[in-house]
């Protein structure tokens, strides 16, 4: 029977018409529309790959990265502003578009793939005060392989970016924010300590980076703690700094004298910090001191924050402890730290960073002025240790500043600038 005339028998039928055959149509169409929603789910469970990244996981600005360098095409665009700091130290502004909310798509090796960035509009970060996101890969097959090519070429494109950097990081409530632009890496050799010092400090923490099964082996926590102390301004924070340039880590600055910070905070801020970096403890003696000074004197050292003594050093060395970490502490008077504090596993090299030295001396008048004879370097350091025998580095420097091409003008008159 012709398609038509079955139309036209069930029209004349009394039953289909009185709407009994409309509930049976409308009873196929509703298990048609069951089976293709089930059928729908049961492709996409079975037959595509599906990847959601938070924007609390670390790879998300990296994916966000990613997508704006493939996604060309497309129309809706966000926009984000950063800034960049070039060789001179001169900084512009750099404006980088990236995929609005809604869906995205593109073609990546030979395979189509949508990208769904969204928002929740009702949940916020307490910490940033930012709305929620999250962003999902949606890709044919069943192979996983192509989300891990995303995510490495992702972070390959973030390293790039960042090649020839260093980044700092500080920490805001519970998390670690980078702190301004990434800085240009500065050299070791900028930095000039006493004769050995530096080379010493570089093979110690590149031997700990390079044997971690030596320390699993015998059963020793993989973590390093190194102390430099001496007087102000004579390298200690500029060697961490070209420290963590030459070995390609961050730094991650944490004040111990934050009034905000508790033993819980710090040693989540410990277990959470980036990998790849150095955690730097600056002037420890401004917010511990020896129990015996405190002793003395109760109510000068009274309210000086959260964290407890006994807090700081389980965070360094304690049960809860984090390992595969470096941590240099900086003071200017080591004299005002408690023995707990800097003894061995807690502290396991200390550096002594004074003044200079005449090999010093010597050393940055070369720097400053390459062209110079050498014994005009060792005229400079006699001439700088007959006014003071107590120089600092970041005075040596300045003087320079003054006399930058006039390296006679920076030895003939340096009682006037190292008095």
């Amino acid at each position: 029977m012709p398609f038509s005339d079955f139309v036209l028998a069930l029209k004349d039928n009394p039953y289909f018409g009185a709407g009994f055959g409309l509930v049976g149509v409308g009873t196929v169409l509703a298990a048609a529309r069951k089976g293709a929603q089930f059928g729908l789910v049961a492709f996409r469970r079975h037959y595509m790959i599906t990847l959601e990244v938070p924007s609390k996981d670390k790879s998300y600005q990296w994916l966000l990265n990613w997508v704006s360098h493939h996604a060309k095409h497309t129309q809706h665009l966000s926009v984000e502003t950063s800034y960049l700091q070039h060789e001179s130290g001169r900084v512009s502004t750099k404006f980088d578009f990236i995929p609005s909310l809604g869906n995205h798509f593109i073609w990546y090796r030979r395979k189509w793939i949508r990208i769904e960035r969204s928002r929740e509009t009702q949940m916020l970060d307490l910490n940033t005060g930012t709305p929620w996101e999250s962003v999902t890969f949606t890709a044919l097959g069943t192979d996983r392989e192509i989300f891990f090519n995303i995510l490495q070429e992702a972070r390959e494109l973030a390293l790039q970016q960042q090649e020839g950097r260093t980044i700092m990081y500080t920490a805001v409530g519970a998390e670690w924010r980078q702190f301004g632009f990434p800085r240009r890496r500065r050299p070791l050799s900028s930095v000039v300590l006493e004769e050995g010092v530096s080379e010493r400090l570089v093979q110690d923490v590149k031997e700990f980076i390079s044997n971690p099964k030596w320390y699993s082996e015998r059963g020793i926590p993989y973590r390093r703690g190194y102390l430099l102390y001496g007087p102000p301004g004579c390298g200690k924070s500029s060697f961490i700094t070209a420290l963590a340039g030459e070995l390609e880590y961050s730094i991650c600055l944490l004040s111990l004298s934050d009034h905000s910070l508790s033993d819980d905070r710090l040693n989540h801020l410990l277990s959470v910090a980036p990998q790849q970096s150095i955690i730097l403890l600056e002037d420890v003696d401004a917010a511990f001191v020896s129990r015996d000074l405190a002793a003395e004197n109760p109510a000068v050292y009274q309210g000086m924050g959260r964290l407890t003594f006994s807090g700081l050093l389980n965070a360094l060395d304690g049960v809860a402890s984090t390992e595969a970490r470096i941590v240099f502490m900086t003071t200017n008077y080591v004299d005002r730290l408690d023995p707990a504090l800097v003894r061995p596993g807690r502290v396991d090299l200390k550096q002594y960073v004074g003044h200079c030295s005449r090999w010093q001396l010597a050393r940055m008048f070369q720097r400053f002025y390459p062209e110079q004879p050498p014994a005009a370097a060792q005229n400079f350091a006699e001439q700088a240790l007959a006014v003071s025998k107590e120089i600092s580095a970041a005075q040596v420097q300045g003087h320079f500043m003054l006399y930058k091409t006039d390296p006679e003008g920076a030895t003939s008159n340096i009682s006037s600038s190292l008095l």
